[in-house]
């Protein structure tokens, strides 16, 4: 198990650790009324009252029934919160719990999986419990589920989300290089299995690539004001011919936090609207927009290879460590990832979190969009279901990677990998460019 999670892995640290995630969970939506809880704001983000059920039924499925030969506490569940049979668009249409009828769910729920860790069947299948996995896997499945939710607040206008507290950032400072060169040679990519890890992230197996440059932080509001005044929204050239298309039909000039006030651009950070900071990382872009920057820069999107290697590999050592600063967790003086920011920090904010080769930012502040396609990995073995990320791939999706501000530490580790569609705006993603070396 994972030395960010469970230190050993008994029935109490497990428990801890669930409730730990929950007690997260509800402080995020404690403010809200029942209202906003049930309606489905955006088309592409659930009501979070389907949120909220689905990451019980979940824990049910998977700590209770899949462990026990426990019958579901209520049969309609587990079709209604099943995310594959209802896409985001038609949640809004299931007979979704009440209000007393949820909150009672996910307590009873709780209260079975504290019961049954103790009591584990003989029958329950061993590979769910090595290295205590289904365990994290639920727990890391619900702090994904609190990003998702705050996405939905983040789009919340009338009125907009108020957090009831709100972590203050460290400063920003100016960085002596813009880029970084990376030599060429091979790497190890992938997660090499000691800790917990997504059937995506495996199996660990070698690349090799030329040198190329890539930039030292992810690109900033400052950078990505001069791409806006200099008309890249309305240059044809530099879209793909996807790109413009949906340039043309989402009439888009900005990115989805920017707004033009009194002549110049405001940016929004759930309730704070505040004149354009250029040092903090743009974020609420999607691939296509990323992508028109990087042409426009003479540059191009990493793959996601180049983002790997830039985060994880030493060459001194020559291994990859699980973390861009060594092998150690997220804290505070390494990456913003606690969700309690509710926005990037600064450039420069976070010098102890660089990589081998000095690259910053990796971890925390904003999804870094990549070229690449989500794809298996060499050896790939769906596990535990396939509905997770086997039927994911192809070239319909972008891959993600490091995480953002609203993404818990445990999930945004070196080798996990996010993926969307590429018109996606409404997570947390920025980008950073590369060129090849000459």
């Amino acid at each position: 198990m994972s030395s960010v999670l469970i230190q050993e892995l008994n029935s109490a640290s497990v428990a801890r650790r669930l409730e730990r995630v929950r007690e997260r969970t509800l402080s995020l939506v404690s403010g809200l009324d029942w209202q906003v809880l049930q309606t489905q704001h955006i088309p592409i983000l659930s009501p979070v009252v389907w949120d909220l059920g689905h990451i019980a039924n979940f824990e049910e499925l998977w700590l209770c029934q899949s462990l026990t030969d426990l019958a579901p506490l209520e049969t309609e569940f587990a079709p209604m919160f099943d995310a594959v049979l209802n896409p985001r668009p038609m949640r809004k249409d299931l007979p979704l719990p009440v209000a007393r009828s949820l909150w009672g769910y996910m307590s009873r729920v709780r209260t079975r999986t504290l019961e049954v860790l103790d009591g584990i069947s003989a029958r329950a299948p061993a590979r769910l419990l090595e290295r205590g996995f289904v365990y994290e896997m639920v727990a890391e499945h619900e702090e994904q589920h609190q990003e998702t939710i705050l996405q939905l607040l983040q789009v919340l206008e009338s009125p907009t989300y108020l957090p009831a507290q709100r972590r203050r950032l460290p400063p920003g400072r100016a960085l002596l290089d813009s880029k970084v060169l990376i030599a060429e040679g091979p790497f190890r990519m992938g997660n090499p299995g000691v800790d917990f890890a997504y059937d995506n992230e495996l199996e660990a197996h070698e690349v090799t690539l030329p040198a190329y440059w890539i930039d030292r932080a992810p690109v900033s509001c400052r950078e990505y004001l001069e791409f806006v005044e200099d008309g890249g929204y309305e240059r044809q050239e530099l879209w793909s011919p996807a790109g413009w298309g949906w340039r043309q039909e989402s009439k888009v000039t900005a990115p989805g936090n920017w707004s033009l006030r009194d002549g110049g651009w405001w940016v929004r950070h759930m309730d704070r609207l505040e004149p354009l900071r250029g040092e903090l990382p743009v974020i609420h872009v999607c691939f296509y927009e990323a992508d028109a920057y990087a042409r426009w820069a003479g540059k191009r999107l990493p793959t996601e290879a180049e983002w790997e290697k830039a985060a994880l590999w030493d060459p001194a050592t020559n291994r990859a460590r699980l973390y861009p600063w060594g092998d150690s967790p997220a804290n505070s003086s390494r990456a913003n990832v606690d969700q309690l920011t509710f926005q990037p920090a600064p450039i420069g904010a976070y010098a102890d979190g660089a990589s081998a080769y000095g690259v910053e930012h990796l971890i925390g502040d904003v999804w870094e969009w990549t070229s690449s396609d989500f794809a298996a990995y060499p050896g790939f073995l769906a596990f535990p279901y396939e509905e997770y990320s086997k039927i994911f791939f192809g070239s319909e999706y972008k891959v993600l990677r490091g995480g953002s501000w609203a993404t818990c530490a445990s999930v945004a580790r070196g080798t996990f990998r996010n993926w969307d569609y590429p018109i996606r705006r409404q997570i947390f993603a920025g980008f950073r460019c590369v060129r090849d070396a000459e």
